[in-house]
C-alpha cells in the first residue's frame, strides 16, 4: 500500500517506558483530560456493524463547499519507537475538545473497522473521543516479528503516553487455561481446554497442514459456524442475523497466507505460555485514582463465566459486571455499550449487571 499518498503519517514521539507489568500502560493520567482503554477479548468485537461510530468533525464539514463525502476516509498511521507503523482511525468528538479519550483495542480476527454501539447523545454529552487501531499484523499495521504479550502492552503504552491513559475495561477478556493459578477443579472438565490444546499443537507444529485444512470446500462456512449453538446462545444468534459476521474468518480471507498467519500467531499468543500469571497482579490503582473492569455474559459459550468469576474473585480490585442471559456478543446488545461507558467514565453501576452468585 502506498501510505505516502493515502495516509497521514505521524510520529507521536518516543517516551521513556517503565513497564512494571501488563497493567502499567493503564496507570497514567492527566489533570485536564482522562483517557481509558477498552480491550475486546477473543471474538467479542470482530464484526463491523451497519452503524459506525461518528468521525470527529473536520474542516470540510463546516465549509460551504466541502463535505465528508467529498473524499474517501483514509487511515492515519503513527510510528512506534521500534520503527513499525500502526494504522488508526478517530471517532467521536474532536480530540482537542474531548473530556474523555478512549482507545478501543480489537480482539482476534477484527480490526480498527470494528464498531462500538455507543449512543451519539452520550458521546456528545460526555465529550468522548475514540481511537481505534489495527493491532500488529492486522489490517494496515506492520507486523511485529517479535510479537509477544509484552509487545502488545508496549504498543498500547505508546498510545497511552500520547493520550494519558487513566483506566481500563475488558469486555469478555481471554482466559488462558495454562495460567498456573487456575485450579484443576475449575478447568478439568472444560471441553474448550482440549480444543485449545489440539489447535495449539497444529498451529505450532503443522501450520501448513492447518492452512490446507481450513481451506477445504467441504468444511462448513463461517455463516454456519456463526449460527452454531455450541458457540453462541440465542441472543448471540439473533445478533448475528443483523451484522456482517466474521469478515477475517471467511475461507476467502483464510486463503491469504498473511491473514492466516496473523490469526495463527494471535491465537498462539493468547493461549501459549505467558511470562507472568495475571492472577498475581497487584492493583494498579491503590489510591482508587481509577478503576479496572471486566464485563462477561452469563451464558458465554466461548469464554465460560466460571473462569471470569474465578479471576475476578482472585483480584477483588477488579469491578466485575455480568450480563444475565448474555452470550459472547454482549457488546452488540442494546444498552451494553452505554452501560460500559457510564460505569468506566462516571462510576455508575446498574444492579442488573451484578453477578447472581446464587447461580453457579
Amino acid at each position: 500500500t502506498d501510505y505516502k499518498s493515502k495516509e497521514k503519517q505521524k510520529d507521536f514521539g518516543h517516551h521513556p517506558h517503565h513497564l512494571l507489568n501488563l497493567w502499567s500502560p493503564f496507570k497514567l493520567k492527566t489533570q485536564s483530560v482522562s483517557a481509558v482503554a477498552l480491550l475486546m477479548g477473543l471474538l467479542g468485537m470482530v464484526y463491523q456493524g451497519k452503524k459506525q461510530l461518528p468521525s470527529p468533525p473536520t474542516p470540510s464539514e463546516t465549509s460551504e463547499t466541502g463535505s465528508p463525502e467529498d473524499s474517501p476516509e483514509v487511515s492515519s498511521r503513527f510510528k512506534l519507537k521500534d520503527g513499525r507503523y500502526l494504522a488508526y482511525r478517530e471517532r467521536g468528538v474532536a480530540k482537542d475538545k474531548a473530556k474523555f479519550k478512549i482507545i478501543l483495542v480489537h480482539g482476534l480476527g477484527s480490526s480498527k473497522e470494528m464498531n462500538f454501539l455507543a449512543p451519539q447523545e452520550l458521546i456528545d454529552e460526555l465529550g468522548i473521543y475514540f481511537l481505534l487501531f489495527d493491532r500488529a499484523g492486522y489490517g494496515e499495521s506492520d507486523a511485529d516479528p517479535k510479537h509477544s504479550v509484552k509487545s502488545e502492552a508496549f504498543d498500547i503504552q505508546e498510545l497511552a503516553d500520547h493520550l494519558q491513559l487513566a483506566g481500563v475495561s475488558f469486555v469478555v477478556p481471554v482466559v488462558n487455561y495454562w495460567w498456573r493459578s487456575l485450579p484443576d477443579r475449575v478447568i478439568k472438565d472444560d471441553y474448550r481446554k482440549k480444543l485449545v490444546r489440539w489447535s495449539m499443537w497444529f498451529a505450532n507444529h503443522a501450520p501448513g497442514l492447518l492452512h490446507w485444512w481450513v481451506n477445504q470446500k467441504w468444511l462448513p462456512s463461517t455463516s454456519v459456524l456463526e449460527r452454531n449453538p455450541v458457540f453462541f446462545n440465542d441472543r448471540d444468534i439473533d445478533v448475528l442475523k443483523t451484522i456482517s459476521g466474521f469478515p477475517m474468518l471467511t475461507q476467502d480471507k483464510l486463503r491469504e497466507r498473511s491473514v492466516f498467519d496473523t490469526l495463527r500467531r494471535d491465537f498462539m499468543l493468547a493461549f501459549g505460555k505467558w511470562e507472568f500469571d495475571p492472577l498475581d497482579l497487584r492493583n494498579p490503582y491503590p489510591q482508587n485514582e481509577s478503576t479496572v473492569h471486566i464485563w462477561q455474559g452469563f451464558e458465554d459459550k466461548v469464554v465460560p463465566v466460571q473462569l471470569q468469576r474465578f479471576v475476578s474473585g482472585k483480584l477483588p480490585w477488579i469491578r466485575y459486571h455480568e450480563v444475565p442471559n448474555g452470550g459472547h456478543l454482549i457488546v452488540h446488545y442494546d444498552g451494553i455499550c452505554e452501560a460500559i461507558l457510564r460505569s468506566l467514565l462516571l462510576g455508575e453501576e446498574q444492579v442488573s449487571f451484578r453477578p447472581n452468585t446464587a447461580i453457579p
